[in-house]
């Protein structure tokens, strides 16, 4: 199991629409459950489970997976995590 963490500038729901967009397309989970602060994914290649709470101008997201740190869906989860904008005005270089 594999855990990783980062504070981003975004709302919890963009961290979800964006967490959505990345482990349905790239690595093809079905999401199995939704709640406030929590969503789970989960497939072929494994489970994962987004967390984000909102602490003053940022949102600290934790994505949590049942794999080892060199499987496909932690290379997604990374991925993800790497282009959350830091603060507010960030890009995020590199193509999707």
């Amino acid at each position: 199991m594999a855990s990783y963490e980062r504070q981003t500038a975004l709302s919890i729901r963009e961290v979800f629409d964006r967490a959505h967009e990345q482990f349905t397309s790239r690595a093809e989970l079905e999401r199995s459950r939704a709640e406030p602060h929590t969503v789970t994914y989960k497939g072929g290649e494994g489970t994962v489970r987004v967390e984000a709470h909102r602490h003053g101008p940022h949102t600290l997201v934790t994505v949590t997976t049942n794999r080892l740190r060199t499987s496909r869906i932690d290379n997604i989860a990374r991925h993800l995590l790497n282009r959350l904008p830091y603060n507010p005005n960030d890009s995020v270089s590199g193509a999707e």
